[in-house]
This record gives C-alpha cells, structure tokens and sequence, in this order.
C-alpha cells in the first residue's frame, strides 16, 4: 500500500514540474539532474549486459532530504541516458526511512543492488538504526529486497553505504561506520554469497594507524585496484577547516595503499582532497569492460547553502559530475572527463594571444582546453572568478545566502586547464587531471559569457557543447 501511495504522489510531482522547465536557464543540457525534487549521491553505477546502469539518491516529493528512493537511468555511451524505472522505494521494516546510498554487482548474470536501509526509532539521531539489504532484479526487470546485516555492535546507527566488490571468489564491502566514540571509521566485510557477511576489519578512519582525530564519519567509501594501488576514496564529515584546503562543509578524498584480503590490513597514505571545488561529493567508481576505471560524482555537499540554490523556484535541486576516468602517476590520482564527451564538441575556434586581447566566449554549454604562460584571469559573468597566478588557482565566487566570498584554492603550478561548462556547473581538470575544481553557480545573464585578463600568453581551443537530452526508452 505504501508503495502505491508513494507513486501516485510522484507521479503528481513529476507532472506539476514538467511545465516549468522551458523557462528553467540553470537546467544543465548535458548532465544528469532529476527530472523533480532533490537528487544527491550515485548509487550502483555498473556496466551490465553492455550498458551503463547509473542509480540515484532521488526524492521526487519535495526539495529536501527525505523520501529517499533510488532512481536509475542507462546509457550505452555515457553521453545520451534514458530513464529506467525506479528501482527502490522505502517501503519495507527494514527501509522504511530511506533507501539510503549503495553499489551495484553483477552475481552470474543477475543484477543485486546492494544499499542502506535508514530506519529511525525515534526523534532524534542517537534513535537512529540502520539494515544493509540487497536487491536481485527478477526477470520482470523489478527489484526483490531482503535485508542482510543489522546493527553492527560497537558502533552506532550510523552505518551506511556499502560498496562490493569480487575477489578471488568472495564477495568484499566496504561500510562506511560510526564507533561508540563517534570517531569515523571505514569497516571491510566479506562474503561467500551477499547474503551472509563477516566483519573483517577497520581499514580506515579517524584515530586509526597514522591517522590522528579526523572527523565522526567517512562516508560513501569505494575501494578499487587502479595501477598497482588499492585507492580507497570516501567523504570525511567534521574534519576541521584549514587556511587552504577542507574548505567545504564535509570533505572529498582518497588515500592510497595496499590491501591484504586475507588479514585485512589495509596501510596507505595519508588523505588528499579529491576535487578543490565548491561542490563535489560521494563520488562511485566502476570498472568499465574496456579496463578504464570511471567515476561520476555528485555536484553537491551536505548542509552547504543547498537551499539557497535558485532552482528550488524550478522544483529542483543538484546534479551529477560529468563521467571522468582515473588514473594513477606519481602516487597521484588523476581525473579527466571521459573521451566520449568529446562527441558533443562542434563550433571549434582556436586562438592564440595575450589574455587581455582574447574574445569572449558564451558559454552556456562548453569547453575550453587553455595552454598557459603568466597570470591571467578567467570571469564567467560576474558569478565565478578564476585566477592562475605562481602560486597556482585561486577560485572565487559569493555566496549564495551572504555577501561573503566563498574563495577554493589548487596550489600547484598550472600549465594547462580544461573547462566543461553546463548553465550552472563548472569542472576545471588542471594539468591533465592532476587537480579538479568543480562548482555550482548561478549567473544572472540568460546566456553567460566567459572573458579573459591578465598579461599572460595563452593558447585557447574552444568549443560550443552540443545538448544531449534524456532519450526516451522503448
């Protein structure tokens, strides 16, 4: 019954949105945003059966945090998406909360979602209880949920975003935990079956190993083999701000090690940041059939101004990253938007000058690659101000619930930069993927503009991004 209940009200959702969206300037063309209400983490981004599966943290009911479903469109080129049916709603004892974040597997040919079910006993967050449960898809395309680990003891009701993988023919996840301490610990389990898990081991966290005090929880942990390392990536929340860097109301990063499936010892180095945007969080990898490790990230934080975000007034909220490729050198993790982006590129231009005599640029859907040398700045309509100097970026925009400006730094030297622009999202890859900065903003003009100043000689390729709707399936 509840289900029934909850799809009649999306469906109402979804059709009073729709008529608004011909006059909506900050709907990306090209990204992935919800077609109503509050989209937030990727969930079970896999390729099976030779297509891309991306699910989604999506509540079509209103602009906030509740109503948790996972959402789910496919893809064959990871540029043209379609919608699929929802996959989970919080219908069940044990998800009745929230179908909360999770990954996808391929067990011998079937489909399982593995996720979070948040369910609260009471008022307040210490009444807070959590299921890992997964999901096999039937032959009729629907999901059948079971739940398969419960409260796990010695650790709070914060645990949640399981992440699973196959190795030497078990089954490995990584669950992201609060110990009584409320110290932020990423847990590593193992299975013979998804069904039937055994706690191995801490692998990562706050007050473990070499790590000092470093935030009440990791979240939304992923652990992949990429290039002779095991990266673990997974968002810190309570991590003291820096002058530089932690700069976002919780963080985004990786650290880099050596797993030992068989003790579960796991040493690695320390955290590094991720992405040095504004927005960028609970990001999923997958292992693509060609051998590439993608990434698709949520442009979005926690509690960070979201709902000042102007396209509430459009019955909307967030998008998803662009899908980029990883890539491991010199003990760095790098990150570029994946080839088959390049398939939107039409009316080129090429140019080379002084910044100051440069053109400028609309940019409401776009990309520019810049070869440096010198100072320059980069304004995109008097909303998002770039400036590459010696010390290396400094980004700067205001914020969106004060006058304050929110200012995110990359300090290394920038020899080169692409750019992707989507009406109110920016992802700037320096130095081939040595860094990334990506933000929302939100100019006024109906189409933006981006311009150049400074002394500094640059080579600028340019290129209009053509639109790639959602398809609709057959």
């Amino acid at each position: 019954m509840k289900e029934i209940q909850l799809l009649k009200k999306t469906l109402h959702a979804v059709m009073n949105n729709y008529s608004v969206q011909e006059n909506d300037k900050y709907r990306p063309v090209w990204h992935l945003s919800p077609v109503a209400g509050l989209l937030n983490d990727p969930n079970g981004f896999i390729q099976f059966n030779g297509q891309y599966h991306l699910f989604y943290q999506w509540n079509p009911l209103a602009c906030d945090h509740s109503n948790k479903f996972w959402g789910h469109w496919s893809s064959a080129d990871l540029v043209h998406w379609q919608h699929e049916p929802v996959a989970l709603l919080p219908t069940e004892k044990f998800d009745i909360d929230g179908c909360f974040s999770g990954s996808a597997v391929n067990d011998d040919g079937q489909l399982v979602l593995v996720y979070t079910g948040n369910v609260m006993l009471g008022e307040t967050e210490a009444d807070r209880t959590a299921w890992q449960c997964i999901a096999r898809q039937g032959e009729d395309g629907e999901f059948k949920k079971q739940p398969v680990i419960g409260q796990l003891e010695g650790y709070t009701g914060h645990i949640r975003d399981p992440k699973v993988w196959k190795e030497n023919g078990l089954w490995y996840m990584v669950l992201a935990a609060q110990d009584l301490k409320k110290q932020g610990k990423v847990l590593l389990l193992e299975s013979p079956d998804l069904e039937n898990w055994t706690l191995k081991s801490e692998i990562a966290g706050s007050e473990l190993k070499d790590t000092g005090p470093f935030g009440y929880m990791w979240e939304c942990p992923d652990l992949f083999r990429l290039d002779g390392q095991d990266v673990l990536i997974s968002c810190p929340q309570g991590v003291t701000a820096e002058e530089r860097r932690y700069l976002n109301m919780y963080q985004c990063g990786y650290v880099l090690g050596q797993l030992d499936y068989s003790t579960g010892d796991y040493p690695h180095r320390p955290f590094l940041e991720l992405d040095h945007g504004h927005e960028f969080y609970a990001p999923q990898t997958t292992l693509a059939a060609d051998g590439r490790r993608l990434l698709i990230g949520w442009m979005g934080v926690p509690d960070q101004d979201e709902f000042s975000q102007p396209t509430l007034a459009y019955g909307w909220i967030h998008m998803m990253s662009c899908p980029r490729e990883l890539r491991i050198k010199e003990g760095v993790l790098y990150q570029l938007p994946v080839k088959e982006l390049e398939d939107l590129r039409s009316e080129h231009q090429h140019l080379i000058g002084s910044a100051e005599t440069l053109p400028t640029f609309e940019v409401s859907s776009a990309e520019l690659i810049i070869s440096n040398t010198g100072d320059f700045e980069i304004n995109i309509s008097n909303t998002l101000r770039l400036t590459c100097d010696s010390t290396g970026i400094t980004l700067t925009r205001k914020s969106l619930s004060s006058d304050v400006n929110e200012v995110r730094y990359w300090d290394q030297t920038v020899e080169k930069l692409q750019i992707l622009i989507d009406h109110s999202s920016v992802e700037i890859f320096v130095n081939d993927g040595l860094g990334t900065l990506t933000s929302r903003y939100f100019p006024q003009d109906e189409k933006p503009v981006l311009s150049f100043s400074g002394p500094a000689t640059l080579e600028v390729d340019y290129w209009v991004l053509k639109a790639a709707p959602l398809v609709k399936a057959c």
